[in-house]
């Protein structure tokens, strides 16, 4: 892990082990992606940011689990799904959707297809 990362981590150390595993799943199922670190996400490009890991709340605090990421995307359609928090429309025929990872187990099959949909989608503009 570099250094960047450690530091975005730094008052969040408990959910460093999700982003790990994000971040590794996304490194090695989709293409040509690059990361950089900012000061309020971690973001993921292809040809553009196809998704952003921060700590954005979304939720209240009170009704927050103790620790997590906030995994946002954007999609030419809006997902229905349970999991997605916030879907906004930003303008047409782009959908920002964002959703909560409090366990390992949510890095799963369902979140890498959005995922992967998402970087064809920011690839194709």
């Amino acid at each position: 892990m570099n250094r960047e990362v450690m530091l975005f981590f730094n008052e969040h150390i408990d959910a460093l082990p999700l982003y790990e595993a994000l971040e590794k799943r996304i490194l090695n199922e989709i293409e040509n992606v690059h990361v950089k670190v900012q000061k309020s996400q971690i973001s993921f490009y292809n040809k553009h940011l196809f998704s952003c890991v921060s700590f954005a709340r979304i939720r209240r605090k009170k009704d927050c689990p103790p620790y997590y990421i906030v995994v946002t995307f954007g999609l030419d359609h809006q997902l229905d799904s349970s999991r997605i928090e916030i879907a906004t429309q930003p303008y047409p025929a782009r959908w920002t959707h964002h959703l909560m990872i409090s366990r390992l187990e949510e890095i799963d099959e369902e979140l890498m297809t959005w995922l992967k949909q998402a970087a064809v989608f920011s690839a194709a503009k």
